[in-house]
C-alpha cells in the first residue's frame, strides 16, 4: 500500500465505495441510469483507455472500419456499466429471483463433467459479465473456485473479495494457487480462470488471436492436462431483447496434452465468442502488449 500511498488508496476506495452504495441501494432503473453515467465518466475521465480500445479494434478488426469500432467502444462502456450494477446487487440476488438477472444454457456439459469426478475447469474471459458468471453459478449448481489477481488498491481489493464470497465462491489467489487448484479438482469441484490476459515473453506462448500474435498463459492447458478435469469455455452474456444474462456453457473442449496447441485452441474458441459479441468484451485493456523480440509495442506509453 506505501508504494501507491496512503492518501491515493483512500481517496479511490473512498470514490469505489460510494458508487457502489449509491447502486447497490438505487432502485434498479435509477442504479441503470447511474452506471451509465459513471461509465461515461470513466471513459471520459481516463482517455487512455478508449484510445486502447481504438487501437486494439485496429489491430482485431480492421475491416469494420473507425465508425464502428467506435460504437463497439460505446457499447463496451455500456456492458461496463451492466456488469458495475449487477456486482452492486449481489447482496440481494437470491435463488428466488436470479432468473430476473441470468438464465443458464448448456448445464447439461457441466452436470456430465461433475458425473465424471475429474473436477470442472471453466475457460472464460472478461466478456460479459465475468462477475455475474461465477456468482450465479454458485447459486445455480454450487460454490466454485475463482482465480483472482489482486487489484493495486488493497483497499478496493477487500471489498471487492468480500462482495464476491456472498455466493460462497472461493477466491484462488497467486500465493500456492497451482495446489489449490489441482486440489479443488482432485475434489471434483470447478475451476474459473480467466485466459484472456496478456502474458510476459518468458512465461507465455505465441497465439494467434485475430490474426495477430499474442502471448498467452499455458497454465490453464497444464492444469487441464496434469488433472484430466473436463474443460468448459462459460460466458455470462448479455442478451438484450430478454433484458438479462445468457450463461452459456459450450461443450468441453479436448485436451491433447500439448500445451501450446491447446493454448491455441482454447484462444480460438474465445476469438470466436468475442467476434459474435464484440462489445461485450474489454478491449480497453492491452491484449497485444506483449510483443516478440525486437518488435515495436502497439501502445502508446503512459
Amino acid at each position: 500500500m506505501s508504494k501507491r500511498g496512503a492518501l491515493r488508496n483512500g481517496v479511490e476506495y473512498c470514490l469505489a465505495a460510494a458508487g457502489l452504495k449509491s447502486l447497490e441501494y438505487a432502485p434498479l432503473p435509477v442504479a441503470n441510469r447511474l452506471a451509465q453515467c459513471y461509465a461515461r465518466l470513466l471513459d471520459r475521465a481516463v482517455p487512455r483507455l478508449r484510445r486502447v480500445a481504438l487501437r486494439n479494434l485496429s489491430l482485431a478488426l480492421p475491416e469494420l472500419g473507425a465508425e464502428r469500432h467506435a460504437e463497439i467502444v460505446d457499447g463496451v462502456f455500456r456492458s461496463i456499466a451492466r456488469v458495475l450494477v449487477s456486482f452492486a446487487k449481489f447482496p440481494s440476488i437470491r435463488r428466488g429471483n436470479l432468473d430476473r438477472w441470468i438464465r443458464l444454457e448448456g448445464g447439461e456439459h457441466f452436470a456430465a463433467a461433475m458425473r465424471a469426478g475429474r473436477g470442472v475447469l471453466f475457460a472464460t474471459a472478461h466478456l460479459g459479465n465475468w462477475e455475474l458468471s461465477a456468482f450465479a453459478h454458485a447459486l445455480m449448481a454450487a460454490p466454485m473456485n475463482v482465480v483472482v489477481r489482486p487489484l493495486d488498491n488493497p483497499w478496493i481489493d477487500r471489498m471487492v473479495e468480500r462482495r464476491r464470497a456472498l455466493g460462497g465462491n472461493r477466491p484462488v489467489g497467486k500465493k500456492d494457487f497451482a495446489r489449490s487448484i489441482l486440489k479443488a479438482l482432485a475434489a471434483n469441484q470447478a475451476v474459473g480462470i480467466l485466459i484472456d490476459q496478456n502474458e510476459s515473453l518468458d512465461s507465455g506462448v505465441w497465439v494467434d488471436f485475430f490474426g495477430v500474435k499474442a502471448c498467452a498463459s499455458p497454465g490453464f492447458a497444464r492444469f487441464a492436462a496434469h488433472s484430466g478435469a473436463a474443460v468448459i469455455p462459460g460466458f455470462a452474456l448479455w442478451n438484450a431483447d430478454e433484458g438479462r444474462y445468457v450463461l452459456r456453457f459450450y461443450p468441453p473442449v479436448e485436451i491433447t496434452g500439448d500445451s501450446a496447441r491447446d493454448t491455441r485452441a482454447l484462444q480460438a474458441i474465445l476469438e470466436s465468442v468475442i467476434r459474435e459479441y464484440p462489445d461485450q468484451w474489454l478491449w480497453i485493456h492491452r491484449r497485444w502488449k506483449t510483443r516478440p523480440p525486437g518488435e515495436a509495442s502497439f501502445y502508446e506509453r503512459g
